[in-house]
C-alpha cells in the first residue's frame, strides 16, 4: 500500500472585515484539502506583508492562493453583485497571470444563475477609486479595480511556484458609485454574493490536485 501525497493547502485572502464575514457565513463544507482563510488588512502593503508572513510557514509553504472580496467596476453596464474573474492581476510593479479561470467561471455560473461573470484584467491601486478615474484605469485595459488583489497574488508567486487566481464582486460601478458598502441595497447584494462563491472556489482548488495527463 502506498500513502498518498498530502493535498496542497488552500489559502483565501480577503482584506476587510466584512469580506471575512461573508465567507465565515457561507458554505464552507465540501473543501479537499486543509483552507485557510486570510483577513489581511486593507491596503496593498498590508496585502503583501501578511500573504509572505502566511507563506513563510511550512503549513502553506506550498499553498495555492486565492484573492477575493469586493471591487469596483471600471466599465459601463457594470452592477454591484456582478462577477469579476481575474484574467491576470496587474500594478505598477508587475502583473501575475491567474489560473483556471474558465473552471471559476463556469462554476461561478453554475452557483449563481443570473449573475454576469466578466472575465479581464483586474489592476491595483493604493486608494478608493472615484469618478474620473475609473475611466483612466478603463483604458489601460481593466476590467476593474481593487486595493490588494495584486498584491497578494505578487507575493504569492514571489513566495514560490504557486496556482494563483482573483475573484471579486463589484460593489460599485460607474453608474452605481457607492459611499458605505453596508448601508445601501448594492452593498448588501455585494455581501450576499460572496457569501456564495466558495463551493467555485474549492471546485478550482480540488481541479489543482487532480493529476495531469
Amino acid at each position: 500500500m502506498t500513502n498518498q501525497p498530502a493535498a496542497a493547502p488552500l489559502l483565501i485572502a480577503c482584506a476587510l472585515g466584512i469580506e471575512h464575514l461573508a465567507l465565515r457565513t457561507g458554505d464552507r463544507g465540501g473543501a479537499d484539502g486543509p483552507v485557510s482563510f486570510l483577513r489581511t488588512g486593507m491596503g496593498p502593503r498590508a496585502a503583501e506583508r501578511s500573504v509572505t508572513r502566511q507563506l513563510s510557514g511550512p503549513a502553506l509553504a506550498d499553498a495555492a492562493v486565492l484573492a477575493t472580496g469586493f471591487c469596483a467596476g471600471l466599465a459601463p453596464g457594470m452592477h454591484p453583485g456582478d462577477l469579476v474573474v481575474a484574467e491576470e492581476t496587474r500594478d505598477p510593479r508587475g502583473t501575475v497571470a491567474c489560473v483556471g479561470t474558465e473552471l471559476l467561471v463556469k462554476e461561478l455560473v453554475r452557483l449563481l444563475p443570473g449573475r454576469t461573470v466578466h472575465t479581464g484584467p483586474l489592476t491595483g491601486s493604493d486608494h478608493v477609486v472615484r469618478g474620473p478615474e475609473r475611466s483612466q484605469l478603463l483604458a489601460t485595459g481593466a476590467l476593474a479595480v481593487d486595493m490588494e488583489s495584486a498584491a497578494t497574488l505578487l507575493a504569492a508567486v514571489r513566495g514560490g511556484e504557486r496556482p494563483v487566481a482573483a475573484v471579486r464582486v463589484v460593489v460599485d460601478a460607474p453608474e452605481h458609485e457607492l459611499v458605505r458598502i453596508g448601508t445601501v441595497r448594492g452593498g448588501i447584494s455585494a455581501f450576499r454574493v460572496l457569501r456564495s462563491v466558495l463551493p467555485a472556489f474549492y471546485e478550482w482548488h480540488r481541479s489543482l490536485l487532480l493529476p495531469r495527463r
